[in-house]
């Protein structure tokens, strides 16, 4: 069966102006491929014409042309197909169900495009549920080849290269609007077989660099079956794989159109303006807000509002009161996450990095206040120094800026391992579901929505949601079945957290790796999160195999007697990993 889109209409209308966004940089990648062979070509007619402007040699050109056609085609097509794909799937043009069941590439976060300029859910993915991402890094890498040539063809001319193949991603799930790509078998006779799974990843796992203590589990995913397991009951300290947890239950709890709101409320007697944190933790300041909710557009209509009241001066405070609790991390002030607050712009960063570790701002919403006043005083508004408060029930909303869908926040969250939003999006959870929001009452609503879920939750502990905290404690056994249960076609508001999962050798924390060495012939098909704290390392995720099976796996690894170095632990994960992509275990 096809998985549903999940309410397309009502995203529709914020999405329309995402789908020039969206075009525009395929139009651009046509158009930069066809521009350096048809200049070329100039070139080589220009030379070959005589004086009084004749063609010299007027059948030399005939192969450089076949040669542009060549190179623009499946650019093209695939432009074509992914519109016709997105049109038709609107309007009802379903494939017929066929004897194997097929998840969609990501079904509340794909783009699909109307004729007409409007989008149901955005995402960074194609129709063939390859990420945009992945062939713009290629190219930037000057890895020429992959997916946009067929068959090799020969030189025409002596010096004229052939391209050589570029790692590429393969589309892991079925693209919408019967877009080909790989499926999910589930014919009995093409099952693999746990056995030769065994065979494949025993000598593997029995890698000295992995340590003494180290689970695994692998696990067909259009079955549920589990192919093997290696201490896959065992709880340990799971680390930045928490998220994944995190991500589900989050997407479980309030659903991927969920959005986060920011808003700025005057109190009707003092005239104080209130700036309310909704605990967007993507809120930006920053002056191109690239889809994320600006703090510059909430002060330039808060200003134009205050303007219509005839008010040109305020007394600024802020509210934080969504979030509960202490926003300290019981690891402490640390470089890879800021104090937890309901307010706070650009994580609380003190440079225009938008990951990784970094020096935070000791108040976060303080900072995100300032810059606030900042805005409102350019937009002729003055203000008085902020403070905290806490809006009235009788304070009337002046303006609003949202987050995009909980689903963009979800993918964010696991490519970039951003802490930040993990831990928001668990206090997000806790609100969702009548819990207190802080570290535990995000820790407790996670594990409750898993538990409606029905995963395994057996030895399982959740002190935080980014998997900072050392005493965490996840098993093999259920990250798999985290895996598989956002792949249930039944459940596409869950897809997310597959589809945000970082692609091996191209986005994220795992665009280093699998670039060389033996793991490399697995690029652009493992897609899974890390884990790494010191003597932790961890990599749970999908991959599919020679039989076209989609195989969800899960590795932990502890040693806390002898950290040693993170790398050679790592390049043994990530070369299981790549094993698993080599197998054809049927």
């Amino acid at each position: 069966m096809v998985v549903p889109e999940l309410r397309p209409w009502r995203a529709a209308g914020p999405h329309a102006a995402r789908v020039a966004a969206a075009l525009r940089p395929r139009l651009a990648r046509v158009a930069a491929a066809v521009a350096p062979p048809l200049a070329r070509l100039r070139r080589n007619v220009s030379a070959r014409v005589t004086p009084s402007g004749a063609p010299r040699d007027t059948e030399a050109a005939g192969p450089r042309v076949a040669r542009v056609a060549r190179a623009v085609q499946p650019r093209v097509a695939r432009l074509v197909q992914a519109t016709k794909a997105r049109v038709g799937h609107l309007r009802g043009s379903r494939p017929k169900p066929g004897p194997h069941w097929r998840y969609t590439a990501g079904a509340t976060t794909v783009g699909l495009a109307l004729a007409a300029g409007v989008v149901t859910a955005a995402g960074p993915w194609d129709s063939t549920g390859q990420r945009t991402a992945e062939r713009d890094h290629a190219v930037a890498l000057d890895r020429t080849g992959g997916t946009d040539h067929g068959p090799a063809h020969g030189p025409t001319h002596p010096g004229d290269a052939v391209p050589r193949p570029a790692p590429s991603a393969a589309a892991v799930l079925t693209g919408l609007g019967g877009a080909t790509g790989n499926t999910v078998k589930s014919a009995p006779q093409s099952a693999p077989d746990p056995a030769a799974v065994a065979t494949v990843l025993g000598p593997l796992l029995g890698d000295p660099a992995l340590g003494p203590l180290h689970t695994a589990a692998v696990v067909d995913v259009a079955t549920g079956r589990l192919l093997h397991g290696s201490g896959a009951d065992q709880a340990l300290t799971p680390a930045s794989t928490t998220k994944i947890a995190t991500a589900v239950a989050a997407l479980s709890a309030m659903g991927p159109d969920h959005r986060l709101t920011t808003r700025t409320a005057l109190e009707p007697d003092t005239g104080e303006l209130v700036l309310v944190g909704g605990g967007d933790p993507t809120l930006t300041a920053r002056p191109r807000a690239d889809g994320w909710a600006s703090l510059r557009t909430l002060a330039a209509s808060t200003a134009a509002a205050l303007k219509k009241r005839g008010i040109q001066r305020v007394t600024l405070s802020y509210d934080t009161t969504l979030f509960a609790g202490s926003g300290r991390h019981p690891i402490g002030d640390n470089p890879n996450l800021a104090r937890v607050t309901a307010l706070a712009a650009d994580e609380a960063r003190t440079d225009d990095s938008t990951s990784g570790p970094v020096r935070r701002y000791p108040d976060p919403a303080a900072q995100a206040t300032n810059e606030f006043a900042a805005f409102l005083n350019a937009a002729g508004i003055a203000t008085s120094p902020p403070g905290p408060s806490k809006a009235s029930t009788r304070a009337e909303t002046l303006a609003t800026v949202s987050s995009p869908p909980l689903s963009a926040l979800v993918e964010r969250m696991l490519t970039n391992s951003d802490n930040d939003i993990a831990e928001a999006l668990a206090r997000q959870t806790a609100l969702a579901t009548g819990t207190r929001a802080d570290f535990a009452g995000g820790g407790a609503a996670i594990g409750a929505q898993l538990k409606k879920l029905g995963l395994p939750q057996a030895g399982a502990v959740f002190h935080d949601g980014s998997g900072l905290d050392r005493t965490d404690k996840l098993t093999a056994r259920l990250l798999t079945a985290l895996l598989t249960k956002a792949a249930d076609p039944t459940r596409p508001g869950l897809r997310p957290a597959l589809t945000g999962l970082p692609v091996a050798g191209f986005t994220g924390t795992l665009s280093t790796r699998y670039t060389d060495g033996p793991a490399d012939g697995a690029a652009g098909v493992v897609r899974a999160k890390t884990g790494t704290l010191t003597g932790v390392n961890t990599l749970a995720g999908t991959v599919v195999d020679q039989d076209g099976r989609l195989l969800a796996f899960a590795f932990l690894t502890a040693d806390p007697e002898s950290p040693g170095a993170a790398g050679p632990v790592q390049a043994a994960l990530d070369r299981a990993a790549t094993a698993l992509a080599g197998c054809g275990c049927g």
